[in-house]
């Protein structure tokens, strides 16, 4: 590792806030330890900024994602009432047909198969999330980790 120079950035005060040498001067007086000292004070101020700067970060795009929610929650909901009048007004244009009992029941019916077939698919979409099944298994052996072997450790 070389040591800086008076013309490779260190210029004065620009370690004035951390009490670090600011000067090539300052760092070639310096022992090891206090180097030492004030890089990993450095190293730790970086960290901390870096892990405010995610926080505001996750905070900035968590308003974004919420308000997306929002949105989508009021596009589900409109869709939920164009569904409902839909259906109704297929049982009333079917009741003009036949009784209002039996269209209300063939549009029931309707339903219960479109649900069925977005129920099946989802069913085989969870199916194929393959990392909640390896979790599962993964935390069902800790328990088993953990027990103590009389035997010793296995091979």
């Amino acid at each position: 590792m070389s040591m800086p120079t008076q013309g490779s950035g260190l210029d004065s005060g620009y370690y004035a806030d951390s009490g670090a040498p600011h000067t090539a001067d300052e760092v070639r007086s310096s022992s090891i330890g206090e180097l030492m000292r004030q890089v990993t004070t450095d190293l730790s101020t970086l960290m901390r900024q870096e892990v405010e700067l995610a926080k505001a970060e996750i905070r900035q795009e968590g308003k974004k994602a919420g308000k997306a929610a929002g949105l989508f929650g009021g596009a589900g909901f409109g869709g939920y009432m164009v569904a409902l009048f839909l259906s109704i007004a297929l049982w009333a244009g079917l009741s003009n047909v036949m009784d209002a009992g039996w269209a209300a029941l063939i549009v029931a019916v309707i339903w219960a198969v479109i649900a069925g077939v977005l129920y099946s698919m989802a069913k085989k979409n969870a199916e194929r999330i393959r990392g909640l099944k390896q979790t599962n298994d993964s935390v069902q052996r800790i328990p088993d980790a953990l027990k103590p072997h009389p035997e010793g450790v296995t091979r």
